[in-house]
């Protein structure tokens, strides 16, 4: 129960304790998700480069 002061205000908290704040916010996961998506993309647009040098080099022999 809240400790009320005489005027009718609560008292002062004892403790300072906060919640830990997250170590990656809304904006770090964010910017974490883009670069894994443009890592992602990096990486398939290789592969498909890679394939199209496969297939024309097949159609050669």
């Amino acid at each position: 129960m809240p400790l009320l002061q005489s005027d009718g205000r609560l008292a002062r908290m004892t403790t300072h304790h906060r919640a830990p704040k997250s170590a990656a916010g809304p904006v770090r996961s964010a910017e974490r998700a883009v670069n894994a998506a443009l890592a992602l993309a990096v990486v398939a647009g290789f592969a498909w480069i890679v394939g199209m040098l496969y297939t024309v080099l097949q159609w050669q022999s």
